[in-house]
């Protein structure tokens, strides 16, 4: 995959997410941030810190960026979410407005 096919995504941890673009663009708040006009560092180079978003967090969020491309396309699957991440990943989903 090319760089600019890919975004990383920075947990606060430091830990690096490398996902799919298109996967990105199932979060509003990724969308405006990778496509806006501007010289914005995030546009230009394709990382995005999240400095208040656990490593944990972040990971079953990007694991959701491909379940919901997955479900979009017409694959129902189910997306198991463990009871004590259920706080933190609303919080995060609606920072992202995901």
């Amino acid at each position: 995959m090319e760089k600019e096919e890919t975004v990383k995504l920075i947990s606060s941890e430091g830990f690096e997410f490398v996902i799919d673009r298109k996967a990105a663009m199932v979060s509003q708040f990724l969308r405006n941030l990778l496509t806006s006009p501007g010289n914005f560092a995030e546009t230009e180079n394709g990382i995005v810190r999240f400095p208040d978003i656990s490593t944990t967090i972040l990971e079953k969020i990007c694991q959701y960026f491909y379940w919901s491309r997955q479900y979009a396309s017409g694959k129902e699957t189910e997306f198991h979410i463990e009871p004590e991440l259920t706080l933190d990943l609303m919080m995060a989903a609606n920072y992202l407005h995901t």
